[in-house]
């Protein structure tokens, strides 16, 4: 029997089983520049397969940015039940769904035949946030996250003040320190809370910030709030 890998061992994505989550330990599984797709692609029909199985349907929250531009095009051939799979957003800038910096337009294109909810970004962001509350299933099987350098997942930011929210499942921010500055995101209490969670870290530039959200117990990264907050974490990265 294969042994469950130690703390921050790299397990290659294409062999035949998955290695066991251990609860509060993460797993780092190393995407090559020829398999990234296939890698994430093969591991989610496997999720969508489990949480079909135990419950009627799959619920996963997606990414935005480079990760969903690079991997997901793929994901859109995934051999999964769509008609039994719901797909939300971890974060949304309050721009037009159309425009080029919505999240949503991002993962329309990649995966278009998706059950894809969207945040209603003509209401304000508080007023946009709740309404996205109310869509979301009391527990999500699965949520990706990006990260960026600077240790950021979906819109929380290093010593913004939502690190602190603990009542809000969405909440609303107008002053990001990226741009567009109005954006809505999930808390921590959401992020935390999902039966899976997988952070798709593609970059040399944030291995840094990836190693240290990873490693440093005492780290307040906001990706670090949400690896030491969840139950599985699993990070598929390129370095």
């Amino acid at each position: 029997m294969t042994p469950s890998p130690s703390k921050g061992e790299r397990v290659g994505v294409r062999g035949r089983t998955s290695p066991a989550l251990v609860p509060g330990q993460p797993l780092t599984l190393a995407l090559s520049p020829l398999t990234q797709g296939e890698g994430i692609t093969s591991a989610m029909e496997r999720a969508a397969r489990n949480a079909i199985t135990a419950r009627g349907r799959f619920t996963c929250a997606l990414t935005g940015g480079s990760a969903a531009t690079t991997l997901y095009p793929r994901l859109a051939t995934a051999d999964l039940d769509w008609s039994r799979t719901d797909f939300f957003l971890s974060d949304e800038r309050c721009v037009p769904l159309d425009h080029a910096d919505s999240n949503y337009r991002i993962l329309r294109e990649a995966i278009p035949h998706a059950r894809l909810h969207a945040v209603n970004t003509e209401l304000p962001p508080a007023q946009a946030a709740s309404d996205y509350a109310r869509q979301l299933p009391d527990q999500l099987d699965l949520i990706h996250l990006g990260m960026g350098p600077d240790g950021h997942v979906a819109s929380l930011f290093p010593g913004h003040a939502l690190l602190h929210e603990t009542q809000l499942r969405v909440a609303a921010l107008t002053d990001s320190p990226k741009p567009p500055s109005a954006r809505v995101t999930f808390t921590l209490p959401t992020l935390t809370s999902a039966r899976e969670l997988w952070f798709l870290v593609l970059g040399a530039a944030k291995r840094p910030a990836a190693d240290e959200a990873r490693n440093d117990p005492h780290s307040l990264l906001p990706a670090a709030l949400v690896q030491r907050g969840a139950a599985h974490t699993t990070w598929f990265t390129d370095f």
